[in-house]
């Protein structure tokens, strides 16, 4: 419907707009040409991203259908290729640097194992009227979607990058639960899990294992890894009810809050904001979130249904973890505040996955 379509566009504009405000307000007192150009770049992203919105929402959504499996294989390569031609930043390996663009294929790679799982679960053909996995035993229903998951996930947090590796479990045991497969093969794949965490916990890396510890009381290391925590909330605490304003916030403009332009944008919003705009945000991404599934209860096939439910779910997954992460409520596993925090892959992807939804809405 064209109201969803336009309803849609306004929301993405106006929450890149905000974190294009709340950049320029973290940077443009730190030194060198590249802080000073910064916000710059994320305005290009968002123009760059709002032509692939308008590109997405004119493409029917069951051209993705006949894809799946191309992009699938796609994706796969551009995360092997990470390994050997990769660029390295703050002790991680997900870049890949084309011309002047540094793309992060994880970011993109999570849309396109959604499609993979949308069309996997959705039936025989896009026009389909029942979920093909209600009839699915154990192997096809959980084993053999799980490793074709499992594969793409595992090169991801290998990066390492363990944000989006969770992400992409937890949109995985989502989407078993929408698509009416057995409840005891759930159950059973979930005790799996938690069988398996004290021998994961050794596979993790040491700075891993820290903000994990941190997690638990960051207070056990208040200049290391639970510095950063502690500054966030002490930004967010400092913001009061109406906030210090626009350019004013003293733990992201002194530069106590690291990474206030990214994983922690959501501090330096609400210090400068307050709880009032804080709630302002939240109920823009509520309202967007509540649109998918809006879209997905009106879709004519089960791909579109699952597809607007699996992307509104990854919004809201995004959401909830960042934001958890700014108040010490989850670990910090760099996962960044769609359309908010600075970076070309994250906005450029959510741009797609929200282009997608628009098209499912017109059809």
């Amino acid at each position: 419907m064209r109201s969803s379509y336009f309803t849609i566009l306004i929301i993405a504009l106006l929450l890149a707009a905000i974190g294009i405000f709340s950049i320029y307000s973290t940077t443009y007192q730190k030194e060198g040409r590249l802080w000073q150009e910064i916000y710059k770049r994320q305005l290009l992203w968002a123009v760059i991203g709002l032509a692939l919105f308008t590109l997405m929402s004119c493409l029917n959504y069951r051209r993705l259908w006949e894809w799946t499996y191309f992009l699938y294989i796609i994706a796969l390569l551009f995360l092997l290729l990470v390994f050997l031609l990769g660029a390295v930043r703050l002790g991680a390996q997900r870049w890949l640097k084309v011309a002047w663009f540094n793309f992060q294929p994880s970011e993109f790679a999570k849309i396109i194992i959604l499609i993979f799982l949308c069309r996997y679960f959705s039936g025989k053909s896009v026009n389909d009227i029942s979920f093909a996995s209600a009839k699915f035993g154990i192997w096809r229903g959980l084993l053999l979607p799980f490793l074709l998951v499992a594969v793409p996930a595992l090169l991801i947090i290998e990066q390492p990058d363990l944000g989006s590796g969770a992400i992409i479990l937890i949109l995985f045991i989502a989407l078993l639960c929408l698509t009416g497969l057995k409840l005891r093969y759930i159950l059973l794949f979930l005790g799996v899990l938690l069988a398996a965490m004290p021998f994961l916990w050794h596979l993790l890396r040491a700075y891993q294992k820290e903000r994990l510890l941190v997690f638990l009381n960051p207070n056990i290391d208040p200049l290391g890894a639970g510095y950063t925590v502690i500054q966030s909330k002490i930004a967010i605490g400092s913001g009061g009810f109406l906030g210090k304003g626009w350019l004013a916030g003293t733990q992201s403009q002194l530069h106590f809050l690291p990474e206030s332009h990214t994983d922690f944008i959501f501090a330096t919003f609400t210090e400068e904001w307050g709880l009032l705009g804080s709630v302002a945000l939240l109920a823009l991404y509520y309202l967007l979130i509540r649109l998918g599934f809006s879209i997905a209860r009106r879709s004519r096939d089960y791909f579109g249904k699952l597809l607007a439910l699996g992307i509104s779910l990854m919004l809201g997954i995004q959401v909830f973890i960042n934001i958890a992460m700014n108040l010490g409520l989850a670990p910090v596993v760099g996962v960044p505040l769609p359309l908010l925090s600075y970076g070309g892959s994250s906005m450029l992807a959510t741009f797609i996955s929200l282009g997608i939804l628009a098209s499912i809405s017109r059809t």
